[in-house]
């Protein structure tokens, strides 16, 4: 006990905690340590590897060692809180010499680790290059890191060499302090990240603030949709008042019934028009983008359909209860009336019941089988299938109401010309996948020979269908090669539901691909093609490999179809924010970005500059490109395209860089973590000294964690190159994240939705 009393007195003292906060850190420490604690109240080492949440063993036992501070195999309440008081409230000095003692492989630690929380320890007193070796191999697992191992020695040397000032072949306490100066960001928040269990939970703000929906920034940015949402709901409140008063002398659930019955005439023709795409990438072209929300045209066909259910639910129990009513003074049962057409209600042979019980159920499963879960857990096609019933909805609706074909007529005509249109187009041109390369992380990169009269805009998007997959399913994908690339069309799909993992099975099977008629004759044609076709492309495909593959697959493409990246060559300031396979859209932009700035060189030195090519739509003035992985294999997806950018990027610009990029590796652990602080600081070392980073092969330097957007937009804003617009493609959990940051510095916020 008089060490928990001594570990809660220099926490206050170091850490400025109240005694209220005092005894709340206490209570959870104690609660934490409970948990993970055997019944004999002591952490043994597999305990504490499991609590600790460490991939790598070497870490685990290294803390262990130092935890156990009487060297008994086992980790009481007190060495807990003395350890916790060191890495939480400790000094530099003492969480240097916690590090120190880490990477001291060789040191007596588990002898002398009883001084720690309040002089140094002794173990060797220095750090030799194999020992520094061993903990940057940890490191690199850790952080879900691979590297050769010449990479590894090249690191460790890096380092070594850097931090051993004196060249005496072995690095001191002293000495990496003094390395360590160079990252004062790091000494910031040196801790422990993955032993989040040791930390007490933060106090919550009691600070007000005012609700998000209700701040300025909100209401400027989301301007047009919140308008277009308000005419709408004051429309459907005029088409709900007015019928509910043009039969007001039919009694409360008829009225009700019929301003429903109004409401979803107009809400289940009004859902289809938010869906006219080739209507709405037309739009995107005229002065109308400013006024009307066609970038969220899926979120108000989502919020439409979400109506229409609504709607429907209380039609349909407005007329039961009316029929309910009926029955007491009529010759027919309430059955009769749900189920029969008996009473003869309804404009078609007193059918307008059974088709109300039958769209009830459709409408229910629609909207059931487009919700999130079932669209994200790789059942795209239960949406796809259940969504093509809007085909009987529509029928059975003409059956069911006797005025529904007045409002259906005219959009339901453009609606069939779009259909009609779209198939013609996509028979119209015999299109072939002529090459595949299949990626790391199961990306399937398609190249399809271009029709001649194939035209779209960076970021579009088309709908694919090859017969030899699925004979009836069409599949939305971003095509991620540049418009500029005139004779073909790029798609890269991630496996992420059964037509995917179908299609990345099919090539990767040899045998579906050598059954192909005339094999070796088209093989050899396409790669002929592809060798003319390609000289003078910005990008020359990959060499022939294992996984890359000519055939001569039949396909049938629909499209293009705008998305809301359309509108980055008006921006002045671009930031795009691609997500894993979110990158796609931008792929695109940027090579159409690069094909419009040709890099120049002087003939007599060496130096570069960049011209922009003529274009009036082209008001870019800086592009930002942020690129988020989980995983080092999923850089490999573009890595030969931003190392082409790069290259082609002027030395020097007046205004600075134009284009930067910034890559983040999620999976790797943070500068500000004892497990990844040697490796990050390697990592910059020989990136410095070879321009070029280990783990991307690119000259910009691979981030590890998350980015701290606050940082990122602040930095973006201070650079005043004028408005700001932000692209963002992936996860949505991360789009309201970036949306709330572009809220508060005032940025237009775009986010792809097809």
């Amino acid at each position: 006990m008089g060490l928990r009393r001594l570990a809660s007195a220099e926490c206050r003292r170091l850490g400025g905690m109240s005694l209220d906060e005092d005894t709340r850190w206490l209570e959870w420490v104690t609660k934490q340590f409970e948990a993970i604690a055997g019944e004999d109240k002591e952490i043994d080492l597999e305990e504490f590897k499991t609590a600790l949440k460490v991939k790598e063993s070497f870490f685990a036992e290294r803390f262990f060692a130092l935890f156990d501070s009487d060297g008994s195999s086992s980790i009481s309440l007190d060495e807990l809180l003395g350890a916790l008081n060191l890495l939480i409230h400790g000094s530099e000095a003492d969480k240097l010499r916690f590090l120190f003692q880490v990477y001291d492989v060789d040191g007596e630690t588990t002898t002398h680790t009883h001084t720690c929380y309040g002089s140094m320890c002794n173990g060797s007193g220095s750090i030799d290059p194999d020992e520094l070796r061993t903990v940057l191999k940890s490191c690199l697992r850790e952080s879900a890191i691979s590297l050769p191992e010449e990479k590894l020695d090249d690191l460790t040397l890096a380092l070594f060499e850097s931090a051993d000032k004196d060249r005496s072949g072995a690095i001191t306490f002293e000495e990496l302090k003094a390395e360590l100066e160079n990252f004062p960001e790091v000494m910031e928040n040196l801790t422990i990240s993955a032993a989040n269990w040791l930390k007490p939970p933060e106090a919550e703000e009691r600070r007000r603030q005012a609700p998000r929906y209700l701040t300025r920034a909100y209401w400027q940015n989301n301007s047009r949709k919140l308008t277009f949402l308000m005419a709408y709901a004051l429309l459907s409140l005029l088409l709900f008042s007015s019928a509910l008063l043009h039969h007001r002398g039919g009694g409360v659930c008829y009225m009700v019934a019929k301003g429903c019955g109004q409401c979803l005439n107009f809400n289940c023709t009004f859902v289809m028009v938010l869906m006219l795409r080739r209507c709405l990438t037309w739009l995107r072209a005229t002065w109308l983008v400013r006024v009307l929300p066609l970038d969220q045209n899926i979120l108000l066909h989502q919020i439409v359909g979400y109506a229409i259910l609504v709607f429907t639910v209380v039609h349909t129990s407005a007329h039961i209860l009316n029929f309910a009513h009926l029955s007491q003074h009529t010759g027919y049962s309430l059955w009769e009336y749900l189920l029969t057409t008996r009473p003869g209600v309804g404009w078609v042979r007193g059918s307008a019941s059974l088709t109300g019980v039958v769209l009830q159920l459709l409408i229910g499963l629609m909207v059931l089988c487009s919700s999130t879960f079932v669209r994200r857990s790789g059942h795209f096609e239960v949406f796809y299938w259940s969504h093509l019933s809007y085909v009987w909805v529509w029928s059975l609706l003409v059956v069911h109401c006797a005025n529904f074909w007045k409002w259906f007529l005219v959009p339901g005509l453009v609606f069939l010309l779009e259909k009609v249109l779209g198939l013609a187009f996509a028979h119209m041109g015999g299109l072939y996948i002529v090459e595949v390369n299949l990626l790391p992380s199961k990306v399937t990169h398609l190249v399809i020979k271009r029709p001649p009269f194939f035209t779209f805009k960076p970021g579009d998007y088309l709908y694919i269908n090859i017969p030899d997959i699925a004979t009836y399913e069409w599949h939305p994908f971003t095509i991620s090669s540049a418009p500029e690339q005139s004779d073909t069309l790029w798609l890269h799909i991630r496996s992420m539901g059964q037509w995917t993992n179908r299609l990345f099975e099919f090539f990767r099977q040899p045998e579906t691909l050598a059954s192909s008629p005339k094999r070796l004759a088209t093989s050899l044609r396409n790669k002929r093609q592809l060798v003319q076709t390609q000289v003078g492309n910005y990008l020359a495909p990959p060499k022939l490999g294992d996984n890359h593959q000519l055939c001569n697959i039949k396909c049938y493409v629909d499209g293009p179809y705008g998305t809301p990246t359309r509108q980055i060559f008006a921006s002045e300031h671009a930031v795009l924010i691609g997500a894993g396979i979110g990158i796609t859209p931008f792929a695109s932009i940027l090579q159409s970005i690069m094909y419009r700035r040709r890099k120049q060189n002087c003939p007599n030195c060496s130096y570069s500059w960049c011209e922009n090519i003529i274009d009036s739509d082209m008001k870019l003035r800086k592009v930002d490109f942020i690129w988020i992985n989980r995983d080092q294999k999923s850089f490999e997806w573009f890595v030969s395209l931003l190392t082409k950018l790069e290259m082609d990027q002027a030395d020097e610009e007046p205004e600075g860089r134009f284009l930067e990029m910034h890559m983040y590796m999620t999976s790797a652990l943070s500068k500000n973590d004892m497990k990844a602080i040697g490796l990050q600081m390697a990592l910059d070392l020989l990136a410095k000294k070879e321009k070029r980073d280990s783990i991307t092969g690119l000259q910009t330097r691979t981030q590890p964690g998350r980015p701290d957007w606050a940082k990122v937009f602040q930095k973006v804003s201070e650079e005043n190159k004028g408005k700001v617009h932000v692209f963002y493609c992936g996860a949505p959990a991360l789009a309201k994240t970036i949306k709330a940051q572009c809220e508060h510095f005032g940025f237009h916020f775009y986010k792809e939705n097809f």
